[in-house]
């Protein structure tokens, strides 16, 4: 039985000088939602391409739905759906029409075309307005209609490239729940790469972090944090003084410190006790008016990795 919907083993492509993927290993449950993080330019459609078959890799190799996407590419492609740079939608035709002409493409018989069509897009609230011209529609519309699109011919995969880019947040939002809904009733494998890490926390079983073509991490949320160091205290107060925070810095339990107006977050190494903290911030004469404790979020583990591999 089939375990893994992606699986990667040193994939690498280079194009001339630039290593635009390097030797990158991970796996992607079947049926989860991975997300692949990173800055532009980082790889992450390049990854696509390679997994799709569309580009051959230098080195290394690839399996996705149990298929060598070198050997394989059309079978992978019938299996897979996917949102990449552009929506792939006809804009003079209605929304209906643009599912049916895909289904038709698909060679869906008309009686599952038609309640293909009818499921997809009462799934993404916009089956009252399949009769409407696309060309007229919010790039969010435009976007849960190209997520349907892909997901026509019930695939076992589907790769969403950015597919909240140039959303503004309430459309993000309307994006992300619809498109959690379609993967729910669908019981798909979604393969997302953003660099909205909010986007990535709230959606994401697994995620990888991703720069200039090397692989930083990979992992749950949680387990990122664990790695990085996943627990901070927040200490909102006063007198926090140039000479404490370096002293704080040097700490062995502490990871990083950062003061913003008169709030201290301090971020700890793995799994350490904060209990020496406050004991700490007393003998340093600051005024302690509310101390909380909490998870690092994924954007601070993302910017950790950033920032250790600017070191490095």
């Amino acid at each position: 039985m089939l375990h893994n919907a992606i699986e990667t083993n040193g994939l690498s492509r280079t194009f001339g000088s630039l290593k635009a993927v390097n030797q990158i290993t991970f796996s992607v449950d079947k049926g989860s939602i991975f997300g692949f993080l990173g800055p532009n330019g980082s790889g992450k459609t390049t990854t696509i391409r390679l997994l799709l078959g569309l580009l051959e890799p230098t080195s290394g190799s690839a399996s996705v739905l149990g298929y060598d996407p070198i050997r394989d590419g059309q079978q992978i492609r019938e299996n897979c759906g996917a949102l990449l740079e552009h929506t792939g939608l006809y804009e003079r035709l209605t929304a209906y029409d643009n599912l049916d002409f895909y289904g038709r493409v698909w060679r869906m018989p008309a009686a599952d075309r038609k309640a293909r069509i009818k499921e997809l897009l009462e799934h993404i609230h916009l089956y009252d307005r399949r009769d409407e011209i696309v060309k007229g529609w919010s790039r969010g519309m435009k976007q849960k209609l190209a997520a349907a699109r892909a997901m026509m011919h019930r695939p076992q995969l589907i790769f969403l490239d950015e597919p909240t880019a140039g959303l503004d947040p309430v459309a993000s939002v309307a994006f992300r729940d619809d498109l959690l809904n379609l993967v729910e009733k669908n019981g798909v494998t979604v393969f997302l790469t953003t660099h909205n890490l909010a986007e990535a926390e709230k959606l994401c079983h697994r995620v990888g972090v991703i720069r200039e073509g090397q692989l930083l991490s990979v992992g749950s949320p949680d387990e990122l944090r664990h790695k990085q160091g996943n627990s901070q205290v927040e200490v909102i107060g006063s007198g926090f003084t140039e000479t404490t925070l370096q002293q704080l810095q040097l700490h062995p339990q502490v990871r990083g410190v950062t003061v913003k107006g008169n709030h201290l977050t301090v971020q700890l190494n793995g799994d350490s006790d904060s209990a020496f903290l406050v004991p700490f911030l007393v003998t340093q004469d600051v005024q302690i008016d509310e101390v909380r404790k909490g998870k690092a979020s994924l954007e601070e583990v993302f910017m950790t990795l950033m920032e250790e591999e600017n070191v490095n």
